[in-house]
């Protein structure tokens, strides 16, 4: 066994699909970092709001006023870097460091695929992507006549096979959690919260009656938890590859159209293509080369002399290679066991997950509640007056829609509420809510235990007592 493990740790791949997957991440997050300034969301969610909702452990971590959108550049020019193959290692680090920033300083926005992106970024630091067609390892040669610029055929360089499967590691977990995150009565059975939101979608073109039909809504159901349990290995089984790689286009076309998911889709679809041989690969550099090419400009820097070609090839007698592997494996090793166990957390739990959704973030648990709440929040001082709160005074309209069915949430504005008016002269300060939750179509029901001061409870991981009970049940995982 140990003997199978070293000699595997030893075999060696084509760096095409590593480089080609380094291109395509690092153009999707610069369109990404574009994208999102041009709508104005710097401003409108890390800039005008008062108060930005912290995850517990990184209250430290604070939008920096009209500075933010240096964080916004620095993210984009790394990016870009990365797309490029320019000082990889340091662009990719910078890029992981700046954009868990961004993703940290406003719970309010959280997203299963921002979560991702981080964690694939914070994998690709570790990996030889600029090993191939990049500017740290160029691709181009330049023949004496000074007006020919054109490509040079040379061996493709090799890189260890677990860096590329370690990438096909991680879409395989997301996959399957997503996967086995789906079976439950909820989705399986009541086809919720599908049911709820695909008939709003009567406007789409060809698709919009077929919308209203219940069994789509179970076809939905069934075939999004099939397709998430089975993808990855469809994609890892050659005969069945480019039929799942079909698969792969026509779903996540689908949420796009379906659902406002950003580029989540498309991060996907690129990604998919990492299960592909190394001549796929090799016909996308490719084509790209016959893209640049003609841009003199751009390809400039890329030229050098074919008498300077190094190929690197890894070497297990290298003493600088057997550092490497033993330094970086043990590191790759905690971080594919966090995100094997960590989604499993909502065990130690006792109430239901979708209720209280104490371990429900960061578990790849993609789209399943439809979650909607009311909370009204009353002030009592020391000597007895009270007073309601209009929470539009302190948050933005969709700070209150996240606020108001999650817990620690409302938690958190508990406290920013009671800070706030102790800073105004009031004493004793106690905060209390009355709140109400809807989940996947039941009616609404109390949420919050309207007697306790949320003000005197400490944010924590133990399980929030203060959470009234579901008296219902889910079946599932």
């Amino acid at each position: 066994m140990k003997t199978a493990i070293q000699t595997y740790f030893y075999k060696t791949t084509s760096a095409a699909p590593l480089a080609v997957f380094r291109i395509g991440f690092g153009l999707m997050m610069l369109y990404s970092i574009i994208r999102f300034w041009a709508h104005g969301w710097v401003q409108k969610l890390y800039i005008e709001p008062q108060l930005h909702f912290s995850y517990y452990g990184f209250e430290w971590v604070k939008p920096l006023g009209n500075y933010t959108y240096l964080i916004f550049v620095i993210c984009g020019v790394a990016a870009l870097f990365v797309a490029l193959g320019f000082k990889y290692r340091i662009s990719m680090l910078v890029f992981f460091l700046s954009f868990t920033y961004i993703e940290l300083m406003d719970k309010t926005t959280y997203l299963n695929h921002y979560y991702f992106i981080s964690a694939l970024s914070f994998l690709l630091i570790f990996l030889p992507a600029a090993r191939y067609f990049s500017l740290d390892n160029p691709v181009f040669a330049r023949r004496t006549e000074p007006d020919e610029v054109k490509p040079v055929k040379m061996p493709t360089p090799q890189i260890p096979k677990w860096t590329l499967d370690s990438i096909k590691l991680l879409l395989g977990i997301v996959y399957f959690y997503a996967g086995l995150a789906k079976i439950n009565s909820d989705w399986l059975v009541k086809a919720m919260p599908l049911k709820i939101w695909l008939p709003s979608k009567y406007d789409i073109p060809l698709l919009g009656d077929l919308m209203q039909q219940e069994w789509v809504h179970y076809a939905f159901s069934w075939s999004g938890m099939l397709y998430d349990l089975f993808i990855p290995f469809l994609l890892l089984y050659k005969r069945t590859r480019i039929w799942a790689f079909i698969a792969v286009v026509i779903f996540h076309v689908m949420t796009r159209v379906l659902f406002p998911i950003g580029m989540f889709p498309f991060v996907m679809i690129v990604s998919a293509l990492v299960f592909f041989d190394a001549g796929v690969h090799e016909r996308i550099i490719g084509f790209l080369r016959r893209i640049l090419l003609p841009l003199k400009k751009l390809v400039v820097p890329l030229e050098f002399k074919l008498s300077k070609v190094k190929v690197r090839k890894p070497n297990s007698n290298n003493p600088l290679e057997i550092k490497y592997k033993k330094f970086i494996i043990p590191i790759l090793a905690v971080f594919f066991s966090i995100q094997i166990l960590l989604p499993w957390r909502y065990l130690t739990y006792p109430e239901e997950l979708f209720w209280t959704e104490e371990g429900y973030r960061f578990s790849w648990r993609v789209m399943l509640m439809e979650k909607m709440g009311s909370a009204q929040f009353k002030i009592i001082d020391g000597n007895g007056a009270s007073f309601y709160i209009d929470n539009s005074d302190f948050l933005t309209s969709f700070q209150e829609k996240q606020m108001s069915h999650q817990p620690d949430f409302i938690l958190e504005y508990a406290h920013f509420l009671g800070d706030h008016y102790k800073e105004q002269g009031y004493e004793n300060v106690q905060v209390y809510v009355d709140s109400y939750v809807a989940l996947n179509g039941r009616l609404s029901r109390p949420y919050v235990d309207k007697s306790v001061d949320l003000y005197q409870v400490k944010e924590s991981f133990q399980h929030k007592d203060w959470i009234l009970p579901f008296n219902d049940e889910i079946k599932g995982l």
